[in-house]
C-alpha cells in the first residue's frame, strides 16, 4: 500500500452542512490556501475536514496537538538503530511530500515555538526546512495545511500569534441549529425526530449556561452519544446524565439543574 493509499478516507464521512462551507473550502482547496477552523468542542470541525478529504480524494494526515508536542514531532528526528542512524519523517513532512491534507487538531495546545515551522507551508514559498537532515522539501502541488482550534479556551498562554493567524483563511463553526441539529441526532444514531428533538432542548437549555457555570455547553457529539445509547436500549433519563450531563460539569448545583431539566423534559 503507498503512503497515499495508507492516508485515503475510503468511506464517505456523514456531515451535514449549516451553509456553504463546502465550496467555500472547494476553493480554499483550489487554490492551494491554508484554512483554519474555529468553532466550539464538537460542533464538527473535524468532521468537516474529514469529509472534505474524502470528497476531494485527498490523503488526510491528522494530528493531534499537545503542549509536549516538539518541532521534531512533527517534521521528523534521527533515529538510533543496531547499523547506524535513520532519518524518520514526521506528519507534517509525510503530508508535505505526498500531497496529503495536514491537519494539525486544537494547534494552540501546541508550543508556540513548535508552530513557527509551519509557517513557510503557509506562504508563497510552501517549503519546509529540515535543519536537521539539511534538506530543504519544496511542498507537493498537492498539499494543503490545516488547522482549528477553540476560541473559547484562548489564553493569552494559548493562543495563535497574529503573524501566523494572517497567513490562513478562515471558517467560523458554532452548533447548529435546532432543526439541522435533529436531522443529525437521526442520521447519525438511528433515533426517532421525537427524541431527537428532546436532546436538542436539553442541549440548548446547557448551552445557555455557558459563561453561568459552564465553561463549554454540550456538544452535537454529545447529543449523539446520548442518542446512541437511547437507540440502544438505555432509559432517556440514564443516557443524558451519562453522555450529557457528568461529563462536562463537577459543580452539583450545575448538575443538578441539568439534571432537572432532563427530569422535565423526559417526564
Amino acid at each position: 500500500m503507498t503512503d497515499k493509499e495508507q492516508f485515503k478516507v475510503r468511506e464517505e464521512p456523514f456531515y451535514q452542512a449549516q451553509g456553504n462551507e463546502v465550496a467555500l473550502y472547494e476553493a480554499a482547496y483550489a487554490a492551494r490556501l491554508p484554512v483554519m477552523v474555529k468553532g466550539p468542542t464538537g460542533c464538527g470541525k473535524s468532521r468537516f475536514i474529514e469529509y472534505m478529504a474524502w470528497k476531494l480524494a485527498r490523503p488526510l494526515i491528522t494530528v493531534a496537538c499537545n503542549e509536549d508536542m516538539t518541532a521534531s514531532d512533527l517534521v521528523g528526528r534521527y533515529l538510533l538503530e543496531a547499523n547506524g542512524t535513520r532519518w524518520l519523517d514526521g506528519p507534517l513532512t509525510t503530508a508535505a511530500r505526498i500531497g496529503a491534507i495536514c491537519y494539525l487538531d486544537e494547534v494552540v495546545e501546541a508550543r508556540q515555538d513548535t508552530t513557527v515551522v509551519i509557517h513557510p507551508l503557509t506562504d508563497h514559498r510552501r517549503t519546509l526546512p529540515l535543519d536537521k537532515k539539511g534538506e530543504l522539501i519544496q511542498a507537493h502541488a498537492d498539499f494543503q495545511l490545516v488547522i482549528s482550534y477553540n476560541p473559547g479556551y484562548q489564553s493569552l498562554m494559548k493562543d495563535l500569534k497574529q503573524s501566523t493567524k494572517q497567513r490562513f483563511t478562515a471558517f467560523e463553526f458554532d452548533y447548529p441549529d435546532a432543526a439541522l441539529e435533529i436531522s443529525i441526532l437521526v442520521s447519525e444514531s438511528g433515533i426517532d425526530e421525537a427524541t431527537a428533538r428532546q436532546l436538542v432542548s436539553v442541549g440548548a437549555a446547557a448551552r445557555r449556561l455557558k459563561g453561568h457555570g459552564l465553561d463549554e455547553g454540550i456538544s452535537t457529539r454529545l447529543l449523539v452519544y446520548a442518542a446512541t445509547l437511547i437507540k440502544g436500549g438505555v432509559a432517556p433519563v440514564d443516557a443524558c446524565r451519562m453522555a450529557l450531563v457528568r461529563p462536562i460539569t463537577d459543580d452539583r448545583d450545575i448538575r443538578d439543574t441539568l439534571d432537572h431539566a432532563i427530569d422535565a423534559t423526559f417526564a
